[in-house]
């Protein structure tokens, strides 16, 4: 057994000798100056990073969702208040923000979902209000109503705005495919009008001249010029205009189209 206040130097203590309770018999003695309180790891943790770019952390945390918040408010495993959490988030403190997300965001996921019905949108609309939650921190006045009060409200409202925004959009879609529709129409109907209308047109045509015939039939059935049809026809081009003219009259008034 080696005495109280024995020189390091000592041998060690043989095998049946007891090791102190709560001794690791496998440690290292501490080095000068060096000293490491009794439980203390030896390699502190690093500390934990900021958040940096809050806007895009906010919108790539869909996973906080699914923790719970505890009822009265207050984070379980910090013990701050969310008003308190409010106050640090108003001052740009990240982490705070990081704790007042997990306290209020399945509230906010709560409303939305009941107002959407849809988890989709509702996901959307949780990452929106959270997004203005940190924005908009210091606007929140705590003589209005609590935190969770606030954020909900704001929740609501962003949900609302959704459901009118999907509605106007579902609107402008179907008054575009009405659009593209077209009129019904009786097909047999249009044919047997288009039949008779041809015949009336035969049946006048065959009150005109020969001349004036043709000169009409090669001008608006065959698709010709004035003077493609004088030259076929071998006349001078004013009086191919005078016959056609004159056709087209006696047409007008054998069809009884007004003038």
């Amino acid at each position: 057994m080696v005495p109280v206040g024995a020189s390091p130097s000592a041998p060690p203590a043989g095998p049946g000798l007891a090791v102190p309770v709560g001794a690791s018999p496998s440690a290292p003695p501490a080095g000068p100056g060096l000293a490491v309180p009794v439980g203390a790891s030896r390699s502190a943790p690093p500390a934990r990073p900021g958040l940096g770019g809050l806007d895009a952390a906010v919108r790539a945390t869909p996973g906080r969702l699914g923790r719970v918040a505890h009822p009265s408010g207050t984070d379980e495993a910090t013990g701050l208040d969310a008003e308190a959490l409010m106050v640090a988030v108003a001052r740009g403190d990240q982490q705070a923000f990081a704790a007042l997300y997990d306290v209020v965001s399945p509230g906010v996921h709560g409303v939305a979902r009941a107002v959407l019905r849809d988890p989709d949108h509702a996901a959307e609309v949780t990452q929106e209000v959270m997004l203005e939650v940190w924005r908009t921190a210091a606007r929140y006045d705590r003589s209005l109503g609590t935190v969770r009060t606030w954020v909900l409200t704001l929740a609501h409202r962003r949900a609302v705005d959704r459901v009118r925004s999907v509605q106007a959009q579902r609107d402008r879609d179907q008054r575009v495919l009405d659009g593209e529709q077209h009129t019904p129409f009786d097909v047999v109907s249009e044919e047997v009008e288009d039949t008779m209308e041809r015949r009336r047109v035969r049946g006048c045509l065959g009150t005109l001249t020969e001349t004036q015939r043709d000169a009409v039939v090669l001008a608006y059935y065959g698709g010709r010029t004035y003077r493609e049809v004088a030259e076929e026809l071998g006349a001078a081009l004013p009086t191919v205009k005078s016959r056609i003219r004159d056709g087209l009259l006696r047409l007008r008034d054998c069809l009884g189209v007004a003038a």
